[in-house]
């Protein structure tokens, strides 16, 4: 391509040299002949120095457009951050074809179900173009959508898709959509061709950001309930923190733990106990909000960090986390009861004081008769 830009542009120069020369060896000619020539000299050369501008403007254009596409690959296969690779992916896609509003990917052989994602569109109910429906491996699929006479907004409806499968060492890992909003768009292979070379690239990355992110999530999960570990509680409760008080936002923390469970290691057993624990985390689970973090922090002691929330929605948790434990036997334990310290976050904490006011609230409830929650900012009578 630059080698294009530079012969273009020596023709340019060329042409201009041979008008200049012409027109010296016209001038000192006399006469209606001469001015002729000149005038069809100079008319010649200015419809070929607008055709060499022609040529010069696409091919700039051609040589920002392949940069751009050069520099998203290479962004695509550089992070191995999955929500960054598929961000990246969604915007190559959006950029690499002409007349493109909405671009999606969809992730298949999730244990949670399918992951989609989305640019130009909400990815909450979103929908990826996906394969024949009798199995068959597609090159590429073509969508066009119709809708109703009296549909709401027609501006804003998408009028055609075109999808090309993601693959990954010759497996089909989901696929990428792009979308239109133009009535008048039509797919061709030069299309296809594009968005083929854009999902050879992502393809591999994505699968390997994915297999990043579940390596990690397992590096994160305390082995014995499946809750979050002690290392993750905590950089997530300093990063909560940090963000709860540049955004000004409530933030609420519980640290509970299952009220004399060495007498219960004694009389059953460590690895009923263990089995005990990880039943009891099973319960919290079934409790806490989507938005809640629950973790173990060290024996049987939990901690759940509640962002957007305060004193009176961790003392709702602990109600509930309270009902699921107490409110039928545990193995070979029987019914036990829980005791809590909840805390919400002040402008004068940090992640570490914040910790320990709630962790001292659990010790104070533990002194004022188990099985109950106390705040941080509760005092004992």
């Amino acid at each position: 391509m630059n080698l294009l830009l530079i012969a273009i542009s020596v023709g340019l120069g060329v042409c201009v040299v041979l008008l200049l020369v012409l027109l010296a060896v016209l001038v000192k000619r006399s006469g209606k002949r001469a001015d002729a020539r000149v005038t069809d000299v100079v008319r010649i050369l200015e419809t070929r120095m607008d055709e060499l501008g022609q040529e010069l403007a696409g091919a700039v254009e051609r040589a920002e457009e392949e940069g751009r596409r050069s520099r998203f690959l290479g962004e695509i296969a550089g992070s191995i951050d999955l929500d960054e690779v598929l961000a990246r992916t969604l915007e190559a896609a959006t950029g690499a074809l002409p007349n493109i509003d909405a671009s999606v990917v969809r992730l298949e052989n999730q244990e949670d179900g399918p992951t989609v994602a989305a640019h130009g569109l909400s990815a909450d109910g979103a929908e990826a173009v996906t394969g024949p429906p009798d199995g068959s491996r597609a090159r590429a699929i073509e969508v066009s959508y119709h809708y109703a006479d009296d549909a709401e907004d027609p501006g804003r409806q998408i009028h055609g898709g075109l999808a090309v499968p993601l693959e990954e060492s010759g497996g089909r890992i989901g696929y990428l959509s792009v979308y239109t909003r133009a009535g008048d768009r039509r797919f061709d292979q030069e299309d296809v061709r594009r968005l083929e070379e854009l999902s050879l690239r992502a393809g591999p990355a994505i699968e390997n950001a994915r297999r990043f992110r579940e390596a990690r999530q397992l590096a994160d999960l305390d082995a014995l309930t499946g809750l979050h570990n002690r290392r993750y509680f905590h950089e997530t409760l300093a990063r909560e923190c940090a963000r709860a008080h540049r955004y000004s936002r409530r933030l609420g923390l519980m640290v509970f733990d299952i009220d004399d469970f060495k007498d219960v290691n004694d009389r059953i057993g460590h690895l009923a106990g263990d089995a005990v624990l990880a039943e009891a985390a099973v319960r919290v689970r079934e409790v806490v909000r989507s938005a809640d973090i629950p973790c173990r922090v060290g024996g049987d002691e939990f901690a759940v960090v509640l962002p957007e929330a305060g004193i009176e929605q961790a003392d709702q948790l602990f109600a509930r986390i309270q009902n699921a434990i107490s409110g039928k036997p545990i193995g070979q334990a029987g019914r036990l009861k829980v005791s809590a310290g909840v805390a919400e976050l002040h402008a004068e904490d940090d992640s570490i004081s914040f910790f320990e006011r709630a962790d001292e609230a659990l010790y104070r409830a533990k002194e004022a008769g188990k099985g109950r929650s106390m705040s941080a900012e509760q005092k004992t009578g």
